[in-house]
């Protein structure tokens, strides 16, 4: 995590986000910005949170790990995302890993302002809006991802983890990507040796390659962990 000083470019995701309207103005000289690298942890899951972030840039991926070791994917989320606020508002553990899949940057509000604020009704009303939603998504994640084939978990996964510019995923991580997608290592093969033999990725030197796109985004139907741009929550 590395903070960026410049405050000009907080004040631009505010307005671009209309965050403005909703944010307290004496809280709002207390943001901070910060830039997460790809694979870096905004949030670990059993840790308590020092900061709830708004994600304004980038794409973090969100799953759990039980006891047990196993990892069970949730959802990839876009801005306007926000991570960690239940926690910081209630004083609670960490429920989820989050980390960033792109470049990330986040705006971080840190607790204990939250206290001098939460009752402001603009905001607590924004706050009821954000942790509602979330609680919907994370609830239709859960309940039907699992149901869905395996094919479309796994289109649904390539699309997600990838862009037109960087088009590949290491084949070294498919016991982990079979775990987040919830379903056996050897299965996860067979459906890889299927989209190969359509056309649709491609086994090169430990990689899987995307080489059509469309064809997966039809796979898929639609990105089952995709929670869409979350703008229109402000």
């Amino acid at each position: 995590m590395k903070q960026i000083f410049e405050s000009e470019r907080i004040n631009q995701y505010l307005n671009e986000f209309a965050l403005e309207s909703v944010l307290p103005k004496p809280l709002q000289q207390h943001l901070s910005l910060y830039r997460f690298e790809p694979e870096e942890a905004l949030c670990q899951q059993g840790e308590v949170p020092e900061y709830f972030f708004f994600l304004v840039r980038g794409k973090v991926k969100v799953y759990t790990t039980s006891a047990e070791g196993r990892t069970l994917l949730i959802n990839f989320t876009s801005p306007l995302g926000v991570i960690g606020e239940i926690e910081c508002l209630r004083g609670l553990e960490n429920l989820n890993t989050v980390t960033a899949v792109t470049p990330v940057e986040a705006i971080g509000i840190h607790k204990r302002l939250l206290s001098q604020y939460e009752e402001e009704v603009s905001f607590l009303q924004f706050m009821l809006h954000l942790v509602t939603q979330k609680f919907y998504n994370k609830s239709v994640s859960l309940s039907f991802n699992l149901l869905y084939p395996v094919e479309v978990r796994l289109a649904s996964y390539l699309l997600s983890v990838t862009s037109l510019e960087d088009a590949a995923v290491s084949t070294a991580n498919l016991k982990d990507m079979a775990n987040l997608i919830g379903t056996s290592y050897r299965h996860l093969n067979r459906v890889v040796q299927s989209f190969c033999a359509e056309g649709l990725i491609e086994r090169n030197r430990g990689t899987l390659v995307l080489k059509d796109r469309g064809g997966l985004e039809t796979a898929a139907g639609r990105n089952i962990y995709e929670n869409g741009d979350r703008r229109d929550q402000s």
